[in-house]
């Protein structure tokens, strides 16, 4: 079976960098049971670069599109659960899509 790959590139501030490792620490079971979802990883930089990578793994593209409708996405980026949303740590981000290259 092959992985649908995406990679969420979130550039952020110099000094706000542990501040996201801290946010996807706090939610890192979250996703359990999510339809498709394979798992993450947070990569953080090594190379005084300011972008982290946010690297998931899914069954399909249409899991990963179900999950971007679902209310568990809408919480776990600020858009509910009662009170006022989180300001974001991100200044931008990029989603990149992949899949494994497999031969033969």
């Amino acid at each position: 079976m092959s992985s649908v790959i995406k990679i969420n590139a979130i550039t952020v501030p110099e000094d706000s960098g542990d501040q996201l490792g801290e946010r996807f620490a706090a939610r890192r079971d979250s996703m359990e049971g999510t339809p498709g979802f394979q798992g993450f990883e947070l990569l953080q930089p090594t190379d005084g670069r300011t972008s982290w990578l946010v690297l998931t793994r899914w069954d399909s593209e249409e899991a990963f599109e179900d999950w971007r409708k679902s209310q568990s996405f809408g919480e776990s980026h600020g858009h509910g659960e009662g009170g006022a949303p989180k300001k974001p740590v991100g200044m931008s981000s990029e989603l990149w899509s992949y899949t494994v290259f497999t031969t033969g």
